[in-house]
């Protein structure tokens, strides 16, 4: 009887170590870095709140709006996302303070979509040299593009000079003797989308461009740069601009009753915070280039995509102003993210948000256009390389040509 007791003593004892091996795997299949555990995904932001960029500060609430309403539904793989979001007035000293912030002292597991191109420029090596993911960046400067050099960090939307290469296309076949001036934004963003406008036009582009204006965002205003652009004899106005100094220009353009054929650029194509403030009368005729669906445009109103985009605002965030554009494309920000996440599973290590976010398969948030899709790779961090012409009608957008792609590496 010793012998047999012995016996299941010790198979005891074996199937107790089997167990705890078993549970052990189980536990070591889960992975995280600073700022992530078993109930929690820890997330930093930053955003122009206040500051001349202080429009854009809608996309930061939006996120943080669909990020409690995917919480409220259990979160994502059982966790839940603390969403960490500060204000840096567009100032790049202050992004440096507050990505400092978010990285070491509230020890996020990342930092996504912060905005603009001189406020994440400012951060860029930092991020790097940190190796913490700068993921999505509310930016479309082509630097972003850059996995060799920089690994850390990813953009989102179609590239700067992507879209003024499309503006330059049209331009070449549509007004080939045109004379072309241009206001834009005396940062890294403005110049980026001058550099594919002149890349765009070629050989050309010394002759077509008869005047080119900077302006400083601190200026009160831009009225005298439209001054002295009209004075320029320019039939085509090339308009480099953010949301406040964009609905600047068009009024003053009206004012001084200069009418060229008016391009403005996407990040300002907002109905809601540019056009309507400028004057939906000031505004008809101008054209622009779009990846996400107009909110204004009828033509949506039975579309799956819109209809959820419309009912996530009426129950989640009903303060939003859904004419501003910028609304639609916070939340097209922050369902990529949630992919990226959902792929991930239990690893949840910088390094794996990185791979992950790098391994976009077609996908789409169905606030895109049709035929838009999402696609990343180890050797291709810009997700979204398409965009279609539209020209403002009425009081909204109107579509017209084929989806064009223009991807420029970085």
């Amino acid at each position: 009887m010793t012998v047999f007791a012995n016996r299941i003593a010790i198979a005891s004892v074996a199937a107790v170590s089997l167990l705890a091996a078993s549970s052990s795997g189980a536990l070591a299949q889960k992975k995280y870095d600073t700022g992530a555990t078993d109930t929690e995904i820890k997330i930093g932001n930053i955003m122009p709140y206040s500051g001349p960029a202080s429009a854009y500060g809608v996309i930061g609430k939006t996120e943080a709006a669909y990020f409690k309403m995917i919480n409220d539904a259990g979160g994502i793989n059982g966790r839940k996302i603390d969403f960490i979001s500060y204000d840096d007035g567009y100032s790049p000293p202050k992004t440096v303070e507050q990505a400092r912030k978010l990285v070491e002292s509230d020890e996020v597991l990342f930092i996504f979509n912060s905005l603009g191109t001189p406020p994440n420029s400012a951060i860029q090596k930092y991020m790097n040299a940190k190796k913490v993911p700068q993921l999505f960046v509310a930016t479309g400067a082509t630097k972003w593009n850059d996995p060799k050099d920089f690994p850390w960090t990813m953009g989102w939307q179609p590239s700067y000079q992507s879209e003024t290469r499309i503006y330059a296309k049209y331009i070449l076949k549509e007004k080939p003797n045109a004379k072309i001036a241009v206001l834009y934004q005396n940062d890294d963003y403005g110049k980026d989308y001058l550099k594919g406008l002149k890349d765009g036009l070629g050989q050309k582009a010394a002759s077509m461009i008869v005047a080119e204006e900077s302006y400083e965002t601190t200026e009160p205003t831009i009225d005298n740069h439209l001054v002295r652009l009209k004075a320029s004899g320019a039939d085509i106005f090339v308009d480099i601009t953010t949301p406040k100094f964009a609905a600047q220009a068009i009024k003053k353009a009206a004012e001084i009753e200069w009418k060229p054929l008016h391009f403005l650029n996407n990040v300002s194509a907002n109905v809601g915070a540019v056009l309507k403030p400028a004057g939906y009368e000031n505004s008809q005729g101008i054209i622009s280039a779009a990846y996400v669906k107009d909110v204004t445009d009828p033509q949506w109103d039975n579309d799956p995509g819109m209809k959820q985009f419309l009912a996530f605002l009426a129950k989640d965030f009903p303060e939003a102003n859904k004419l501003d554009g910028s609304v639609i494309v916070g939340y097209g920000f922050a369902q990529t993210m949630v992919q990226v996440l959902k792929q991930c599973g239990d690893n949840l290590t910088r390094e794996n948000i990185m791979k992950q976010a790098a391994n976009l398969k077609d996908f789409r948030t169905e606030v895109l256009l049709p035929g838009i899709k999402i696609n990343t790779s180890p050797t291709n961090f810009a997700p979204i390389t398409q965009l279609q012409l539209e020209v403002f009608k009425g009081e909204r957008w109107v579509r017209f040509g084929d989806v064009i792609s223009a991807d420029v590496n970085g």
